[in-house]
Order: structure tokens, then sequence, then C-alpha cells
């Protein structure tokens, strides 16, 4: 078994892996041409902490990472299977979300075992160099690149002697930095109990509550207990917690369905951007609406689904809705607890999937995201590949990608190369209206005139002394109402 280790003085984030220095780490790009006004940026600065998986539960004391502190950290992973590229790949990654939750890398050790040891995830003898790696370094904190096990995470902390979290407490911190709206709180909120409640340990006497009556402590009314300990106190009131959470996600979702209905009803089709994290997913909303959505190096920067009106060069409105981004591994908690703001990309009429092509394994981020579409039920949607930074990706890349996608378009929508091309991609795999009609409609009727003209195509259009004439191809709705002014 073999230890590798390596050294930075800050993780870069994993999209801009185009450029190295002889290092092997990233060297920074000039990112400075703007895609839209930055509206909420300075808001979202503002909202920076150093903190982490707080229940929000006031009286519940001793509870176990009610104050996470990400500062100075090292990495820990264990390569099992796949290549060393492939283990180097996933650390930089882990590395590229300890900066987005504001610490600072001073290593990351990997170590070639079949399986990760079940008592502390490295293995004894690791364990004991991860130790010194930690005091050299001077490092408070340890990251494993995986989601460990209670057992395994205390195990290992008792060797290294400083604070050890996993992969999914990192992400989960990094979601309750970045939740902005009430939803999106709620969901994050909802997710860190689920994870927190298997992992809540007890701090000796002091959580006991069950002294009661002369024989368990010979005071005697007054000092009897509930009947429970503090951590099975701790626990109920979690799970009413978690009770209440979902069923305020559950409301939400309601007012989500009506608001999804009612452009529905309208017939306005619907594009749902989905991709890995800093894939450009809002750069590309941006670029395509004008919308001005934060845009950010980093990380899950957005979280909260941002739907915004766009047209077709042809003149047909359409729908889009950037979604929150996914990554490898991503916590089976934060699936469920977003389930119902996914849904956006289950009732979408196309799916634009984007994908970083500067990435050093892009067909692991296609992976990893059809994985997680899995989950939520929406591969039958019609998906077009995206492949993002086209002008910093290597082109024989982008040939791979395209050669395996058939249905895939390279774009850039830093410098808005291909997007005149996926603007007509778009308008090509719209769903299109297939009934044919020619109508008379009077001037008292416009509001039927403007149905036609947002959700249909119109083919000629005249106005005579009696109203508008026009041959149109609409939806069948729509034909139906406009049945009764047909020439």
């Amino acid at each position: 078994m073999t230890a590798r280790h390596f050294l930075s003085e800050r993780a870069e984030a994993l999209a801009d892996t185009d450029s190295f220095d002889d290092s092997g780490f990233v060297l920074d790009d000039d990112l400075s041409t703007p895609d839209g006004d930055q509206y909420d940026r300075e808001e979202r600065a503002a909202l920076r902490r150093v903190a982490g998986l707080s229940t929000e539960l006031e009286d519940i004391s001793e509870v176990e990472y009610r104050q996470l502190r990400l500062e100075r950290v090292v990495l820990a992973a264990v390569w099992s299977e796949g290549t060393f590229e492939d283990a180097e790949n996933s650390l930089r990654e882990l590395a590229a979300l300890a900066e987005t939750a504001g610490s600072e890398v001073l290593a990351g050790v990997v170590q070639r075992r079949a399986h990760p040891d079940p008592a502390t995830y490295l293995g004894k003898g690791k364990a004991l160099e991860l130790r010194d790696v930690v005091i050299g370094e001077g490092a408070d904190t340890v990251i494993a690149d995986t989601e460990l096990a209670p057992s395994q995470r205390r195990a290992l902390e008792d060797v290294v002697k400083v604070k050890v979290i996993d992969r999914t407490a990192l992400i989960l911190d990094i979601f309750a930095q970045h939740a902005k709206s009430k939803e999106g709180k709620a969901q994050v909120e909802l997710a860190q109990l689920q994870y927190l409640l298997p992992r809540l340990r007890g701090w000796g006497e002091s959580m006991s509550r069950q002294a009661g009556g002369q024989a368990a402590g010979g005071q005697g009314m007054g000092s009897r207990g509930p009947g429970e300990t503090k951590i099975e106190l701790d626990r109920r009131r979690i799970n009413s917690r978690i009770a209440r959470l979902r069923r305020e996600i559950a409301n939400m979702k309601t007012v989500r369905d009506t608001k999804r209905g009612g452009r529905r009803a309208g017939r306005v089709p619907s594009v749902a951007i989905a991709g890995y994290t800093n894939a450009g997913k809002s750069s590309l909303l941006n670029r395509l609406t004008g919308a001005g959505v934060l845009v950010e190096d980093q990380l899950f920067a957005t979280l909260d689904p941002t739907v915004r009106r766009a047209e077709t060069p042809d003149g047909r409105l359409y729908t889009l809705a950037d979604t929150v981004g996914f990554v490898r591994q991503l916590p089976h908690e934060l699936v469920e607890a977003f389930r119902s703001t996914l849904e956006e990309v289950a009732e979408a009429d196309l799916l634009l999937h984007v994908v970083d092509g500067s990435h050093p394994d892009p067909e692991g981020q296609i992976s990893a995201v059809r994985s997680v579409l899995a989950d939520v039920e929406a591969l039958d949607v019609k998906e077009v590949v995206v492949v993002n930074k086209a002008d910093i990706a290597d082109p024989e890349v982008l040939d791979r990608i395209r050669r395996h996608e058939k249905h895939s378009i390279a774009v850039s929508a830093r410098t808005g190369a291909g997007m005149t091309e996926l603007r007509e991609l778009i308008a090509h795999e719209l769903p299109r209206p297939d009934v044919d009609v020619d109508v008379l409609v009077p001037y008292d009727r416009g509001d039927l005139v403007s149905r036609v003209h947002e959700t249909g195509e119109v083919l000629a259009s005249d106005h005579v002394p009696e109203g508008t004439r026009l041959t149109a191809r609409v939806d069948a709705e729509l034909a139906v109402d406009l049945a009764s002014f047909s020439v």
C-alpha cells in the first residue's frame, strides 16, 4: 500500500483546469468578461461564513458538528478502483469543495487499497502517517473523500487528534452557505438533520436525564427526569423538526406545481438547464435570456432554481429554468430534499445537459449527472448535451464527446461562440404546434391573436375591416378556441 501526498497553497475550482503550472495545479485565468448583470453578487458575498451543520434547534446542546469550522485542512482518500488519475481528479474536486466552504487546503493523501478500512478508513498505519502530516502542516481538520460511518469518523479522530469530517458533511455545509430562498433553506436544513440523526453522540453523564427518586440520587421530588436520556430527547426533537420541514416543503411544492401548471395551461414550452456544478449553467442562462443571474467561479453558486422567459429565433416563447448543480457522490439526503426543485427537469420539454469541456473527466461528469437524473425519474426528457467552455477545451476532447454523444453541441457561454447554433437547436427541438387554422378573428378578440403569436406559428397575417385574418399552426387546445372564427 502506498500513499501519495499533494501540497497546494489553495484549492482551485475544477472548472479552471485548462491551465496548470509545472506542479500540476491550476493557474489563474482571466474571467472578467461579463455575461450579464450580476445583480446579487454583493449580497451573496455577504452570506459567506465559516459554519456548518447547525440544527437550528436552540435547546439541543452538546450536538456533534454544531459548529463545524473549516480553516486549515488536509484531505484524505482511498483509491480502490479506476486509475490514479481518477483518484487525483476526485481529490482535486474535494479540494475545490473545501475552498468553496471557506477553508485553506494544505495537503492531500491518497492510499491505494482494495477497500477502505472498516475501522479507520485509511488503515492503521496510514492513519498514523496522516497524523504526522496534520501535525507537520498545522492543520485543524481532516476531510475524507467519501461518506464515513460514524464509527470510522470517531476512530480516525482518535488517531489524528483533530476534527474529521466527510465529503457529505462538506457538501451540506456549502449548501447551507448558499441557500437563499425559504424553500432552499428548508431543503438544506432537512438534509442536514437527516445526516445528523444517526451521528448524535452523548457526552458522559451530562447527557443522562433518567435520575429520579431516592434510589437514583437521593434528591427526591423535583429531580426526576423525563425518563429518557438527553440523546434520546435530542433524537425525538430532531425527528419532530424533520416532520415539520417535510410538511413545509410539501406546501411549497404545491405552490411550485401551481406555477408550473399555469405555464402548462398557457402551452408555453419549457427548457431545463442541468449539469455538473460549475459547468457554466448560469452563464448559459444569462447568454440565452440576459437574466443577470449570479455567475461565480465557485461550486454550487446556484441552489435556488431560476425560471426566465426566452424566445426562439422564429418568435416562439418558452421558459428556461436553471437548476442546482450535481456532483459525484451527491448526498442522498440532498437528492431527496431537493426532489421538488429537481422536478423542474423531469417536467421539462427539453433538457440542456451542460458539460464542462475543459474538465479532466467530462465523461465522468455526464455519468454523475445522469445518475442523479435517474433518481428523480428525468431520463425520459429529450436531452441535448451542451459542451461548454469550448474556448479553453482541448479540441480532441470536444471531438471525442461529440462522437460519443450524438445529440450534442459545443459552445462558450463566456465568449458567445456557438450560441446562435444553440438557439436554433432549441427552436428545432421544442414541440411545435401541429394544427393548421385559417381564421378571421374580430378586433375585440385580440387575446386570441396574442395567443396565436405567443404559442403558435403564424404563417400569414392580414388586417381587414372585419378583423385579423390569420393562417397559422397552433396546438389542439387553441384550435378549439379558434374554431368558431374559421374562414
